[in-house]
Order: C-alpha cells, then sequence, then structure tokens
C-alpha cells in the first residue's frame, strides 16, 4: 500500500449549509410546497410540520415528505412541489458558495484528493444549484440519495457510494465527511469515516453536532484542508 492511498484522500461534503449559503431557501420551499397540500402557514400544524424539518435538516427530502404527510402520493407531491419553489429561489440568484468553500475544494483538490459533494436534495434541485453555482466541474463526483439506492443520510450510503464509485482510497477510515447537520454527522460515524468534521455555516449547533459524532467541529468548511493537513502530519 503506497503512502498516497493510505492519506486522508476522500473528501465527502455536503451542500447546503456547509459549502453553500442558501440562506433559509429550505425553509421558504417547505412552506411553499406545505401550502400546496393545504398546510396553512401560521398554523399549528405548519410550525409542528417546519420544527421537524429543521430537525431532520440533511436527511433525504422525499424521506421528511414520507414522514410528514403519511402516503406516498402526498408524499410525492409534496416533494415536487418543494423541487419547484427552491428550483425558483435558486434561478433567482438566492444561493452563493459559503465564503472560502470554493478555494478549499480546489486546494484539496490540488494536493491530490478526490472531493464528492452530496445532498439530500433531488438530483434536479442539486444539479440547478451546481448550475447557478458554475460549479459542474468543481468535483470529481455529486451525489444524491437516488445514486445511492434511495437512502439519504443518516444512513452511511452515500458516503459509502463515494468510497465505491471512486476507489482512490484503501479503506473507509481514510475518509473525511463534513456537513453542517447532526444527520451528517451520523451518516459519517455510521460510514467508519476517519474524519467527520462539523461546521458551524449551517442547520445545527456544535452540541447537536458533537451528541451525533463529530470528531472536530470547525467554523466554516474553509477549514478543513488546514485540519486534514494537521491530522496527517
Amino acid at each position: 500500500m503506497n503512502e498516497q492511498r493510505n492519506s486522508l484522500n476522500l473528501i465527502v461534503l455536503d451542500m447546503a449549509g456547509t459549502t453553500v449559503a442558501d440562506g433559509g431557501l429550505v425553509e421558504q420551499a417547505f412552506s411553499a410546497a406545505a401550502q400546496r397540500l393545504g398546510v396553512e402557514p401560521g398554523s399549528a400544524d405548519h410550525a409542528e410540520k417546519l420544527d421537524y424539518v429543521r430537525a431532520t435538516m440533511g436527511e433525504s427530502k422525499i424521506s421528511v415528505f414520507r414522514h410528514l404527510f403519511g402516503d406516498e402520493d402526498r408524499a410525492q407531491q409534496a416533494n415536487l412541489a418543494f423541487e419547484e419553489a427552491y428550483g425558483e429561489l435558486v434561478a433567482d440568484g438566492r444561493i452563493a458558495p459559503l465564503p472560502g468553500a470554493r478555494e478549499a475544494i480546489e486546494r484539496l483538490t490540488e494536493e491530490g484528493r478526490t472531493v464528492v459533494l452530496s445532498t439530500g436534495f433531488a438530483r434536479t434541485t442539486q444539479d440547478a444549484i451546481l448550475t447557478a453555482l458554475g460549479w459542474q466541474d468543481l468535483v470529481a463526483l455529486t451525489l444524491c440519495p437516488a445514486d445511492a439506492g434511495g437512502r439519504g443520510r443518516p444512513y452511511p450510503d452515500m458516503v459509502l457510494a463515494a468510497f465505491l464509485r471512486t476507489g482512490v482510497v484503501d479503506g473507509v477510515q481514510q475518509i473525511v465527511v463534513a456537513g453542517d447537520t447532526s444527520y451528517d454527522m451520523l451518516s459519517g460515524v455510521r460510514s467508519g469515516a476517519g474524519i467527520v468534521a462539523g461546521v458551524l455555516t449551517g442547520a445545527h449547533d456544535k452540541d447537536q453536532l458533537e451528541r451525533n459524532g463529530a470528531t472536530h467541529v470547525l467554523g466554516s468548511v474553509a477549514e478543513l484542508p488546514d485540519l486534514i493537513a494537521r491530522a496527517e502530519a
């Protein structure tokens, strides 16, 4: 086994809240989707559902809607409405890279590491974000839940799909996972990743990230290349 393959050379990064600032667009798009299914803004039902959306940030969106709306038809309706609303917000220029995110990805790539972007959004939404940011060719691989069998976070499937598809490291302990939610942390821990880094630019705070298995908590993803360098030193 050569030293390069034994390094922390597979980096799996979340998108919204970790590398991408979306300014609360998930909640706005959810509200639009919920309203289409008859959930009135300002109602107790809306507040309860929105609390669940906040608690499960990072999870596959269709899974969230299955929980909230029960039957598959309503869940699919809500998911489609969510994708449409989010896509419109993205098209309106409402997202941007988080400060230092692109630079961190480019540095990691220049160091010979493989960076993968993963999301709980559907592929159409993920592609809209990548296009809006001009990131279509920024990384080697992008993954959504459907690319890994349909289960999103907190399952480890997307991280393990990145491991299998890229083939760049010899063991899961050479994977680095970074994200802003409890579910990002759980998926990283369950995958066996060597570093599971929480970032404080998104949905959940330091306590939530650590309680769900973060090995490190960073101010932002911009700090990740230096963390990896220290871990390898």
